[in-house]
């Protein structure tokens, strides 16, 4: 049993060791190559715990404190709202409330010209009414390997044009996405709050992204309340801001917790929260999409790129995405 606990200890310390080398370098000190320094002292001192010191659970032990002393300094790094920001996510969301009416600030809705960094900025203000919220729809859009793809969340109105929300990294000037840089403190975190056209038309029309968009069995009272969930977090980040980690807080496992906190019996964890290329196929079977024919064909159906592209800047962009898609689930009563 002690060398059973011993291997598993090895197991969990030595590749955690690595992350911890990792973190130093990328999230370490500036200059670079004073963080590069650090790192790989660390890197030398774990090295040569493994190879000189006995017994082997003295030297796990001494793994165990250096990785203790790094994840200590690692979660006091404090997220920031006061860097120099790509012009995309520049301004903070925010949202006031008076009775059933949210006004959202700094909503997003640029036009993109050429490219997806050539557009001409648009921020506006606009103000919902939760008594007219009709259902909640899930865009998910691939951009590469099919494991991994991007969930975007969309209210409907009865009187007024869909509001897109996107959980996203926020760049600094001159910084680009890295899958490997997701998983530091490297991003903060950010809610793109947006008109369809600017979310969605970007991805299909200018990033070559494919993007399917599916109803959700979710009534306007579900709806209403994960939007306020999400107003609540929005306003949050705005007075505290957070990190964004490609593992445990990305476009996907957000909306996890929203929904878990609405109603924490209703879902459960599972493996296609990470690997979320694969989302639309748990969402078919546990009914929250449209089931009425096999999911090959509810996919199939619920691809949009194409109608996305050739809808353009159409002021009923919403409304030409949303043609011939799989109905919304019947809401059980």
């Amino acid at each position: 049993m002690r060398l059973l606990i011993r291997v598993l200890l090895a197991i969990i310390l030595i590749p955690a060791s690595l992350w911890a080398i990792a973190a130093l370098w990328i999230d370490g000190p500036s200059p670079q190559v004073f963080a590069a320094l650090i790192s790989g002292a660390y890197a030398l001192a774990v090295v040569a715990v493994l190879w000189r010191v006995r017994p082997f659970r003295r030297a796990l032990l001494m793994l165990a404190v250096g990785l203790a002393a790094v994840c200590v300094w690692w979660f006091s790094i404090p997220a920031r709202n006061d860097r120099i920001w790509l012009p995309d996510v520049a301004r903070l969301p925010s949202v006031d409330r008076d009775g059933s009416k949210l006004t959202f600030h700094n909503v997003r809705n640029f036009h993109y010209k050429s490219s997806d960094s050539d557009y001409e900025q648009n921020w506006e203000t606009r103000t919902v009414d939760l008594d007219h919220v009709t259902g909640l729809d899930m865009f998910i859009s691939f951009w590469g390997p099919t494991l991994y793809a991007h969930t975007i969340m969309s209210w409907e109105f009865d009187n007024a044009p869909p509001l897109a929300i996107s959980i996203e990294t926020r760049k600094e000037k001159g910084e680009e996405y890295s899958a490997v840089l997701g998983f530091f403190r490297q991003y903060e975190l950010y809610y793109v709050v947006a008109d369809e056209r600017d979310v969605i038309g970007l991805r299909t029309r200018f990033r070559g992204e494919h993007v399917y968009l599916y109803r959700l069995r979710t009534g306007p009272e579900g709806a209403r309340n994960m939007l306020l969930d999400y107003v609540k977090s929005i306003n949050e980040l705005r007075d505290r801001p957070a990190w964004y980690n490609a593992l445990t807080t990305n476009c996907t496992t957000v909306i996890y917790r929203h929904v878990k906190t609405l109603a924490p019996s209703l879902v459960s964890i599972d493996w296609r929260l990470f690997a979320n290329g694969y989302l639309d196929q748990w969402l078919y079977e546990q009914g929250k999409i449209n089931t009425s024919k096999p999911f090959p064909e509810i996919r199939r159906d619920s691809e949009i790129t194409d109608k996305a592209k050739a809808a353009g800047d159409a002021p009923d962009f919403s409304a030409q995405i949303r043609v011939g898609l799989p109905a919304r689930p019947a809401i059980p009563d």
